[in-house]
């Protein structure tokens, strides 16, 4: 079933980039930043939400967690891709999942809460998955940050408007993510935006308690909140996959170059037989042609460059799994 059509106006381009700021700021504050009342911030956030143009998660800091977080890339055999992608998209392990290329080849982020976990679904279940031919798993070392717009961004948030959201946290007690932490955040994993009486019911805490954790986990930068937008309703409809060899010397300087362009939405440094992953939203062909030639081809670090059109999405921004499912 297609989706409805949706239309954005200037007020939810500055909703959709004052929720990158804090994603869980409250409606009032968001109105009162944006000129409008909490109700008019309630209603377009629904509508967006509801349409599926934006959904919004807590993401967990991987490097805090035992299994971290793996990048998978598996090779079907033709015909095969969609049920094994749509298998994946449904376990809770999984952040994204794509189908790239020619509709043979799968891409998906895992994020697993221990190192056991990681290990059962890329030793042992992908591995005895008749259709899947061969997987290759790249662990993330490190994910370069941005300074510049996200390419799902919209610029329709002036600077001010962004500091007067941007969240504030004073030095606290050293905090470590724990077992009981898990339904809170499989909570905010499903809804970012979950309220204290929802996330209340799914712990089995007091209110106050899980607006205290949550602080906590959010001061010591384990705990973000991801917001993901159909790049197609922004107008970007060139959407790839790109594996990058750099010799390792030029690693840092490479990938910290790469993420200042406003195409990539993610990059970060890998193990593997490539060493840098790069993902692009362009608007058109023309102009993905134009980023691989003349921007990433400006940098002569980049050795080889392997680079897979994504063919449909399946999922996007989902968080740390609990009981993984499926495949």
């Amino acid at each position: 079933m297609e989706r409805e059509s949706v239309a954005l106006d200037d007020l939810d381009r500055a909703l959709i980039d004052a929720l990158r700021v804090d994603g869980r700021a409250p409606f009032a504050r968001l109105g009162e930043v944006l000129g409008v009342s909490d109700r008019t911030v309630a209603r377009r956030y629904n509508r967006l939400r509801g349409t599926g143009v934006l959904n919004l998660v807590g993401v967990v800091d991987a490097a805090s967690l035992g299994g971290a977080e793996w990048l998978v890339r598996l090779h079907c055999r033709p015909g095969s891709a969609d049920s094994v992608a749509e298998a994946l998209a449904r376990r809770d392990d999984t952040r994204w999942v794509a189908l790239l290329s020619g509709g043979t080849e799968i891409c998906a982020s895992l994020r697993s809460w221990s190192a056991r976990e990681r290990d059962e679904l890329i030793l042992q279940r992908l591995q005895r998955t008749a259709p899947v031919v061969s997987v290759t798993a790249h662990s993330v070392l490190h994910v370069f940050t941005t300074a510049a717009p996200h390419p799902n961004g919209t610029g329709a948030l002036t600077p001010e408007q962004a500091a007067a959201l941007r969240p504030t946290y004073a030095d606290g007690e050293r905090v470590r993510l724990a077992d009981s932490d898990r339904p809170l955040l499989e909570a905010l994993a499903a809804d970012g935006r979950a309220p204290y009486p929802a996330l209340a019911a799914a712990t089995g805490w007091s209110e106050s308690s899980v607006a205290r954790r949550l602080h906590a986990l959010r001061a010591a930068g384990l705990l973000t909140f991801d917001v993901d937008v159909d790049a197609t309703v922004l107008g970007y409809r060139a959407e790839a996959r790109l594996w990058a060899s750099v010799p390792p010397a030029d690693l840092a300087a490479t990938g910290a170059a790469v993420a200042t362009r406003s195409e990539v939405a993610f990059c970060a440094a890998t193990t593997g037989p490539t060493n840098l992953l790069i993902s692009v939203v362009c608007r058109d062909n023309r102009d993905l042609y134009r980023y691989l030639t003349e921007c990433l081809g400006a940098l002569g670090t980049i050795r080889e460059v392997q680079t897979a059109p994504v063919v449909r999405v399946l999922k996007r921004a989902r968080s740390v799994p609990w009981h993984g499912t499926g495949t």
